[in-house]
């Protein structure tokens, strides 16, 4: 059995800007994705520039507050928009907006976690999911 020569590719949730695990420079370009997912105040915290794997924490943290805010935006819009004298076509444009953005913002959540599994997985001989033993 032959084993193949250049990574594969992780699978349908992995974010198209980040490159696949184990090539050249991955853990940077993935990186990079995550930043773009944050706030722009935490690029240059030290602890999230030095550690991809707290940025990817703090990633998914982030996202998964924007989909509970694009949810109830989506909840609560046929009741609160009228009372802002929008049309009836604003209204239905703005609930398809937000039914978009739950969806992107899902597949978004996937993509985090599966870059958030192959970085906590990177170490020297470990396996994603598997935890260091501690010695005492």
């Amino acid at each position: 059995m032959t084993m193949p020569l250049t990574p594969t590719h992780p699978g349908p949730d992995w974010p198209c800007q980040v490159k696949t695990p184990g090539s050249y420079d991955w853990e940077r370009s993935a990186a990079r994705w995550l930043r773009e997912l944050v706030p722009a105040r935490y690029a240059g915290y030290p602890a999230l520039i030095r550690h991809p794997v707290l940025l990817a924490r703090h990633a998914q943290l982030q996202v998964q507050q924007e989909i509970r805010v694009a949810r109830t935006a989506l909840q609560t819009a046929r009741a609160d928009l009228p009372r802002l004298g929008l049309p009836e076509s604003v209204i239905e444009h703005t609930i398809k907006l937000y039914a978009a953005e739950v969806l992107q913002l899902q597949h978004i959540a996937r993509g985090v976690r599966a870059v958030t599994e192959a970085l906590a997985g990177r170490g020297a001989g470990r396996r994603p999911g598997v935890r260091p033993r501690r010695d005492r």
